[in-house]
C-alpha cells in the first residue's frame, strides 16, 4: 500500500518562541491518497489542488510506501484499541503525545476518541489505523478543548472524519487558538509542531447523541462545567467501556481548568454510567469502573477542604496556594506543575460562598 508524503517548511522562524533556528522542514504524511500501487496514488494526488497550511511552504506531494506507526496501540476489547500517552509535559521528544488516544471500529466505519498533541501525532495515529482496518474514518470525537487531545486532527480531517464536540467547544477552541498555538510551538519546537492548527468542529452535542459505525453504537454524553466547560464522554455499548477523557486522571496530576465543585458532582453522577471499564484522559490505559474514580475523588476532597480551610484561616491567595492540596503530592506525577494551578482555581471558586 502507497500513501503520500509531502516536505512541510515553516515560512519564517519567528525567533525563539519557534524552538528551531534556520528553516525548519519535516516530511508529513497526506492522508486520503492511499492506493494498492504507486502509480495509482500519484494519480490522486495530481486530481487534488492542495493549499499549504497557513505559515508554510511544501514540496510536491510524492507517493512511498505505507510505513508503521511509531504509536502503539493495544487492543483492550475486540474492535476497541487504545493508545497511552506519556505522562509528561509536551516536549520535542514527545511530539506532544501526552495524552491518551483511542478507536472504535465498527463493520462500516471507525470513530477516534482524541487526536494527540499535534500534526506529527494525528499523522501517526492515521497509520495506526491503517494498520488495522481499511474503513473509512467516518468521526472524530473531541472529548474536550485542551490541546494536547486536539492538535492531531488535521490528517483525521483530511481523512474524511466529521469532528463532533460539545456544544461550547467551538467557541472556547476559538478563544483560545492563538495562546494554545504559541504554547504548544514553544513546548514542542516549530519543526516538530509543523502543521498543527486547532480543528474547527464540524457539528456539536447539545446533550446526547448516539453514533452508529455498524452493528456497534457509541452514545456520547456532554456534562456540566466539570474538568473544563467543554466535557463529553463516549460509552461503547458492545465492549462496556467508557472513555471519559480528563473527566478521569490516573497517575497524572488531575487539571482543574473548570469547576471544582462541578467536577466533583459530574464524577459522581458518572458512576451510575453502565460502564465495567474506563479509559482515563491520561494514564491507564484501561481501569476497572466506578473503582477508577475514587483517587480524583479524593484528590479533589482534599482541594476543596484544604481551600475552605485556608479561606476560614484568613489566608491570602499566594499562601493558601502553597498548602492547598500538598497531602496528595505523593500519589501524583507532574505535582509540582498542576496543584498550584488547582490550588488557585479552587480558592477562587469557594472564596465568596458564604
Amino acid at each position: 500500500m502507497f500513501e503520500a508524503f509531502v516536505t512541510m517548511c515553516m515560512l519564517a522562524v519567528g525567533g525563539p518562541d519557534a524552538g528551531v533556528a534556520g528553516e525548519a522542514c519535516r516530511t508529513a504524511l497526506l492522508p486520503g491518497f492511499a492506493a494498492e500501487t504507486k502509480a495509482s496514488c500519484e494519480q490522486a494526488v495530481r486530481l487534488v489542488a492542495r493549499r499549504p497550511v497557513d505559515g508554510t511552504k511544501e514540496d510536491l506531494p510524492v507517493c512511498a510506501p505505507r510505513r508503521p506507526s511509531t504509536l502503539e496501540f493495544s487492543e483492550a476489547a475486540p474492535g476497541v484499541f487504545v493508545h497511552r500517552g506519556v505522562v509528561a509535559e509536551p516536549d520535542p521528544a514527545n511530539a506532544g503525545d501526552v495524552s491518551n488516544i483511542a478507536f472504535v471500529v465498527g463493520s462500516t466505519s471507525i470513530a477516534v476518541i482524541d487526536a494527540g498533541g499535534s500534526r506529527q501525532v494525528g499523522e501517526e495515529l492515521y497509520l495506526a489505523i491503517r494498520e488495522r482496518s481499511a474503513l473509512p474514518v467516518s468521526h472524530l470525537i473531541l472529548t474536550h478543548m485542551h490541546p494536547d487531545h486536539v492538535f492531531g486532527a488535521g490528517p483525521l480531517k483530511e481523512a474524511g472524519a466529521t469532528i463532533l464536540g460539545q456544544a461550547n467547544l467551538p467557541r472556547a477552541l476559538l478563544d483560545r487558538a492563538e495562546s494554545y498555538q504559541a504554547s504548544f510551538t514553544r513546548l514542542i519546537g516549530g519543526a516538530t509542531f509543523l502543521g498543527s492548527r486547532i480543528p474547527v468542529p464540524d457539528r456539536v452535542i447539545a446533550a446526547e447523541e448516539a453514533i452508529d459505525l455498524g452493528g456497534r453504537v457509541l452514545e456520547l454524553k456532554t456534562w456540566p462545567t466539570a474538568h473544563t466547560a467543554t466535557d463529553l464522554t463516549v460509552f461503547d455499548r458492545t465492549s462496556g467501556i467508557l472513555f471519559a477523557g480528563d473527566l478521569l486522571f490516573d497517575t497524572h496530576t488531575p487539571a482543574l481548568d473548570g469547576s471544582l465543585r462541578g467536577w466533583r458532582a459530574v464524577l459522581s453522577q458518572m458512576e451510575g454510567l453502565p460502564a465495567t471499564r474506563v479509559v482515563p484522559g491520561h494514564g491507564g490505559p484501561l481501569l476497572g469502573w466506578p473503582q477508577a474514580a475514587e483517587p480524583v475523588e479524593r484528590y479533589l476532597g482534599v482541594l476543596e477542604a484544604d481551600a475552605r480551610k485556608a479561606i476560614d484561616d484568613g489566608l491570602a491567595l499566594g499562601p493558601a496556594t502553597e498548602t492547598i492540596g500538598r497531602s496528595e503530592a505523593g500519589h501524583w506525577q507532574l505535582f509540582d506543575l498542576f496543584n498550584p494551578r488547582n490550588a488557585t482555581v479552587a480558592y477562587t471558586e469557594l472564596e465568596w460562598d458564604p
